[in-house]
C-alpha cells in the first residue's frame, strides 16, 4: 500500500532531534495519520492526528485561511485525489522535548508544494496536533 511505503521512507529520510525513541515513534505514527488523511481523502485520518481544539492556518495564491478542526475536515471528500498516485508526501523533521513536539513535512500536490509546521503535545499518553501552520508555493 502507497501510504505505508511512503512511510518507511520518510523514516529513513528523515531528520530527528534528540527525544525518547518511543516518542519520537509515536509523533510520526500521528504524523502518518495526517498523511493518510490526504492520501484517501478520509477526514477519520486527520481526526485521529488533531486535537479537537486544533486549527489550521496558512497562505496560498496570497490568501490567508483559519480552519477549526471541523472546518477543515470538512475539505476532505471520502475520496482520494484524481492525481493521487503522482503526489508525494514526507515528513522532514521531528523535535521532541517532555510532552510538545514540532515537525515539519513536505506535501508535492501537482504544481504546488505544501510546508506544513507542526506543533504537538502529548495529552493523556497520546500525541496529538495542537496546530498546523502552512506555506503554499507553485513549482510551475
Amino acid at each position: 500500500m502507497l501510504p505505508c511505503l511512503a512511510f518507511l521512507l520518510t523514516l529513513l529520510t528523515a531528520t530527528q532531534a534528540p527525544g525518547p525513541a518511543s516518542d519520537q515513534a509515536a509523533v510520526r505514527t500521528t504524523l502518518t495519520h495526517y498523511l493518510q488523511g490526504h492520501a484517501t481523502g478520509d477526514p477519520s485520518h486527520m481526526r485521529l492526528a488533531f486535537l479537537p481544539t486544533a486549527h489550521i492556518e496558512g497562505i496560498r495564491d496570497g490568501k490567508f485561511s483559519s480552519w477549526t478542526l471541523d472546518e477543515y475536515c470538512s475539505r476532505f471528500t471520502g475520496q482520494p485525489a484524481p492525481d493521487e498516485a503522482t503526489r508525494r508526501r514526507t515528513i522532514d523533521t521531528v523535535d521532541v522535548n517532555g510532552t510538545a513536539a514540532m515537525a515539519r513535512a513536505t506535501l508535492v500536490h501537482g504544481d504546488t508544494t505544501f510546508t506544513d509546521y507542526f506543533v504537538l503535545l502529548k495529552v493523556d499518553g497520546e500525541w496529538r496536533i495542537a496546530n498546523k501552520t502552512y506555506s503554499a508555493a507553485r513549482t510551475r
